[in-house]
């Protein structure tokens, strides 16, 4: 892990091989809890591509210096992403 959120990534490399490719991100909070936005793509064996992009968001937590994972929360394709920013901007636009 890390002692900095802009130093956080979910980039994986196993044998070589980066299994999780991150995209891009964005920090939505920083201080003793920070919660970022992933953009990514896994490797899929079977098929010796990537899949399609995906997205994830994830709550560190910084404990003894050091930032460390508590929560996360996937999302599988774009249509779910579409289907999250209809229903928030819903919600956000009845303020």
């Amino acid at each position: 892990m890390s002692g900095s959120v802009d130093d956080l990534s979910i980039e994986y490399i196993e044998e070589g091989v980066t299994t999780v490719k991150q995209l891009d991100k964005e920090i939505l909070s920083k201080g003793a809890w920070a919660t970022l936005v992933f953009k990514y793509q896994d490797w899929v064996p079977s098929k010796n591509e990537y899949s399609d992009v995906k997205f994830t968001i994830r709550r560190y937590r910084k404990m003894d210096g050091v930032y460390k994972q508590q929560s996360k929360f996937n999302i599988s394709s774009e249509e779910q992403a579409s289907k999250i920013i209809e229903i928030l901007s819903k919600w956000v636009a009845k303020k």
